[in-house]
């Protein structure tokens, strides 16, 4: 007979207690990446931002910086960042859809954004939530360069031309190299999609020859 399993409600309803309590006393956003700029450091964690950054920091706004002072907290509009404009000559950017402000921070500068992402000139499909906006280097595309910044068309993918060998005749091939070039640099081989064919008098007239000696002479 097998024994049933008891019922610990006292048990239960402590460990949701604690659950609970832990919930609560983790710190919220707006204290979690709140920042001391004289400093330069996160009074809760107490750790520095990298020298690195101070300059960004202290010149360029925080995601929700831009958005709390906007109507709609900027629902429609499209953000960038400094690093994307800098990195990339292909237009990257986030689409704001819906916004969820966390009212205890003191200016409503903290909270989460959900968007459409194009990065390099390639749209998403799926909205998905904003990463890094605690970074200090977003800003706000100008509606006057919206369209702009939507017109562009990527560049078309060049076709693939070499695929990797196998498994066992690539390591027969880098075998082959490293025994042939001894301490030199190995190259990776590649295997040709399509072969070059030099199109030289030769082979015209050896086509020309073979066209001939299929077809017969003439009676």
């Amino acid at each position: 007979m097998v024994k049933k399993k008891r019922l610990r409600l006292i048990a239960e309803m402590a460990r949701k207690i604690r659950a609970y309590r832990e919930m609560k006393s983790r710190p919220r956003e707006s204290q979690k990446y709140a920042l001391d700029y004289e400093t330069m450091r996160r009074p809760n964690t107490g750790k520095m931002l990298p020298v690195l950054a101070w300059q960004d920091v202290r010149r360029e706004s925080r995601l929700f910086s831009l958005l709390a002072g906007m109507r709609l907290f900027g629902v429609g509009r499209l953000f960038t960042r400094k690093s994307w404009l800098e990195d990339h000559t292909e237009p990257s950017y986030w689409q704001i859809t819906k916004v969820k402000v966390d009212y205890t921070s003191e200016n409503m500068d903290h909270g989460k954004a959900w968007g459409i992402l194009t990065y390099q000139g390639k749209q998403e499909s799926e909205v998905k939530e904003v990463d890094k906006v605690m970074y200090h280097d977003w800003r706000l595309i100008p509606k006057h360069k919206e369209q702009q910044f939507k017109d562009f068309e990527t560049l078309p993918e060049p076709p693939v031309r070499y695929v990797p060998y196998p498994p066992l005749i690539r390591a027969m091939m880098l075998a082959q190299q490293k025994k042939a070039a001894g301490c030199g640099v190995v190259e990776e081989p590649a295997l040709p999609l399509k072969r070059d064919v030099t199109l030289n008098k030769d082979y015209f007239r050896r086509q020309e020859q073979e066209r001939q000696r299929a077809e017969g002479t003439a009676v």
